[in-house]
């Protein structure tokens, strides 16, 4: 069975989530700690499409409020250029993630996270969240 990827792009930190075999739910599967280093991620992602036979990335498109592009959302367009140049037979599909972060931080706050795993998780349920949010709109 083919899965799906979720994504949360960061020139520092990359968080990502994965469906289940059936596509209905999403996990956190780590953070990648790439310090701008696309090639970390790259490889990173080499390995888990090999292991999990990926058929889609969902990429998380961290626009400004009003719609307009960020700053990090022209770096996740310049990452996604070398994920189609890498893995040119998988799909990917931009999601909206503005407020995922800041659900992030509200579910850490909620389950009393410390401040120091915060930085280490945070990245992976926002991947989570961007992943539930395409699931959830197929």
């Amino acid at each position: 069975m083919n899965r799906i990827l979720g994504i949360d792009y960061g020139t520092v930190r990359t968080g990502l989530a994965i469906t289940d075999e059936l596509g209905i739910t999403a996990q956190g599967l780590g953070t990648i700690t790439s310090n701008g280093n696309d090639k970390i991620i790259l490889k990173r992602l080499a390995e888990i499409v090999e292991q999990y036979n990926i058929e889609t990335f969902v990429v998380g498109n961290p626009l400004n409020m009003d719609g307009s592009k960020s700053q990090r959302s022209i770096e996740t367009d310049n990452f996604i250029h070398k994920l189609k140049s890498r893995f040119n037979k998988i799909n990917i599909v931009l999601v909206d993630e503005r407020l995922t972060t800041v659900e992030a931080h509200k579910t850490m706050n909620y389950l009393n996270v410390n401040n120091k795993k915060k930085k280490q998780i945070v990245d992976t349920i926002a991947a989570v969240y961007i992943l539930e949010s395409y699931i959830n709109k197929k």
